[in-house]
């Protein structure tokens, strides 16, 4: 294996793990599109660690779930404006093989005619162009559509998903790049200093009894956050943090906003 070996996500999902080993922690999933590179091989050849080219995210894929690519078609796939899946799932034709795939998989299909195709897809459902950007309207409607998804740590999609993969998931939908974990994504975008000054679809991160951040959600209007705790859901939120009404208490508790989307 070469040390710059490239590869794609050709499966539906693609547990990447802490170690090299089916029993350790799950930190991240590639969804079917997720291109990667490999950063070295485990010394029983059965595992490689790999770089999420989207995030920059590290752990190690099963070999036997790597699909390698030439290093010509990572670059093509770096510089295309690929789509990316918006129905919830759906089913696509890979080299006439039906294979399922979920909302937020990224499909080689594109209207940039510089590069050769070297695969064959099919694709009917709903996707938009991984490059435009949309609006608070649109990212509430994505958002949304994960409603009651069941928190799954290193989870990214609505049949399991962390609160980092939630927010990451959405806004890569819409057309921004986030990091993968809550901590990361924290230093991304501008702050908003006052509570007040919050809008629609900023980021709110909440924090431990360190003042770490350890959690993650999307304002709504309405003074309302969507976020991925238990299950996806929607509670009220002040200057204080969440609080969850059917407990009559706050569950988390607010440490800073920042805003993502693009004003006016």
């Amino acid at each position: 294996m070469e040390h710059n070996e490239k590869g794609v996500c050709r499966l539906s999902i693609v547990p990447v793990r802490s170690q090299h080993s089916d029993k350790s922690e799950l930190v991240t999933q590639l969804l079917f599109g997720d291109h990667y590179s490999i950063l070295k091989k485990s010394k029983d050849n059965r595992w490689v660690k790999i770089r999420v080219h989207f995030d920059d995210y590290e752990g190690w894929i099963s070999l036997k779930q790597h699909h390698q690519i030439s290093n010509e078609y990572f670059d093509q796939i770096n510089h295309s404006d690929y789509k990316i899946s918006t129905d919830l799932s759906s089913t696509i034709l890979f080299k006439k093989h039906p294979i399922n795939i979920l909302i937020g998989s990224i499909l080689p299909i594109s209207t940039n005619e510089l590069f050769k195709v070297e695969e064959h897809l099919a694709f009917n459902g709903e996707s938009k162009s991984l490059s435009q950007k949309r609006d608070f309207e649109y990212l509430k409607g994505v958002a949304k559509k994960f409603l009651n998804a069941p928190y799954l740590w290193g989870g990214k999609t609505p049949f399991g998903i962390d609160c980092s993969g939630f927010t990451q998931q959405v806004f890569k939908i819409c057309g921004y790049k986030l990091k993968r974990d809550s901590g990361m994504q924290a230093e991304q975008g501008i702050a908003v200093e006052n509570f007040d000054d919050q809008e629609p679809g900023d980021l709110a991160f909440f924090a431990n009894d360190e003042m770490k951040v350890n959690h993650v959600g999307i304002i709504l209007d309405e003074q309302k956050v969507i976020h991925a705790s238990g299950f996806v859901r929607i509670d009220m939120i002040d200057k204080e943090g969440i609080f969850n009404e059917e407990l009559n208490s706050y569950s988390h508790r607010l440490f800073s906003i920042r805003r993502i989307l693009k004003s006016g």
